[in-house]
């Protein structure tokens, strides 16, 4: 079992939750991993165990979600970032290499923007740049369109952590996808709040509208990104389905811009969802540490 310890970084309006996986390593590249809009710091424990010690994972619950729910907005990538920054200062990291799964590849790109003096490398996780059927429409309707079981799923109540796994396990991403009991159990109960029977999730739905639409603005988007990057696609989608969140032409256009910098992965038979929860984590983790620091 993978060791999980609580770092709590001072950030404004309160403290960031933050979770190293494993022991500390002072000698390993340091990962840090910011994880999707409506997900929280669990979706990156199946890559931190694929690792293997090959590098120290240490991934927030960002803000707005999880255990930093109550860090007031405003939200977006600045914010995001920001916090990212708070949480290198406060370990002593000079520099890492930034993973970020869907919105969370937004925040990375933001981060070596904002900050590109403390960004090793950028593995950005099936997001990061211009959604599909984005443009030129409405933000909130286009979010209620395209996250609209995700959304659904933030008012809904459960009266167990049984019936939210439950409901997880039913969720077409996961059915006979690979995903063990195990960690789908580790995502759904570190998102529960409140009592039973009218637990809920703990992700704001405020804070999920407001970056939302700042990603639909062309926010964090990683097409001016500096530094080297990898970018791991599904070929499926939210929904298992077969519109991916990243077409492989704009990988591939991405990629194109600067070729001596980025590389795309196409993991095969992964959805949105099990790239990092599922059978995808072990080729994000061969990503991650591909990108560390060249040995002197």
């Amino acid at each position: 079992m993978t060791a999980i310890t609580r770092i709590d970084v001072p950030v404004r309006g309160g403290s960031l939750a933050a979770f190293r996986f494993g022991a500390p390593d002072p000698d390993a590249t340091l990962v840090l991993a910011a994880h999707g809009i409506t997900a929280n710091s669990r979706s990156w424990l199946p890559v931190a165990r694929a690792l293997d010690g090959r590098a120290q994972l240490i991934a927030p619950d960002l803000r707005g979600r999880g255990e930093s729910r109550r860090l007031p907005e405003p939200f977006g990538m600045a914010a995001h970032a920001a916090d990212l920054i708070a949480v290198l200062d406060h370990v002593g990291a000079e520099r890492a290499v930034l993973a970020g799964h869907s919105m969370g590849a937004y925040v990375a790109a933001r981060v070596g923007a904002d900050h590109p003096n403390r960004l090793e490398a950028a593995v950005l996780v099936d997001g990061g740049l211009v959604l599909p059927g984005s443009e030129g429409v409405d933000p909130q309707a286009f979010l209620d369109a395209f996250l609209g079981p995700s959304i659904e799923r933030l008012r809904m109540r459960f009266e167990s952590p049984e019936a939210y796994r439950a409901f997880w396990r039913d969720h077409p991403a996961f059915k006979r996808t690979g995903v063990s009991d195990e960690d789908l159990a580790a995502f759904a109960d570190h998102d529960l709040v409140g009592d039973p029977p009218e637990l809920r999730s703990s992700v704001a739905e405020g804070a999920v509208r407001a970056d939302g639409g700042e990603l639909l603005e062309g926010s964090g988007d990683a097409t001016a990104l500096a530094a080297p990057a990898t970018l791991l696609r599904a070929p499926r989608g939210l929904q298992n389905g077969p519109d991916p969140m990243v077409p492989a032409e704009t990988a591939a256009d991405w990629a194109s811009a600067a070729p001596d910098k980025r590389e795309v992965v196409e993991v095969a038979g992964v959805n949105h969802y099990t790239i990092t929860l599922g059978p995808g984590a072990r080729a994000v983790a061969d990503a991650v540490a591909a990108r560390g620091p060249a040995d002197p």
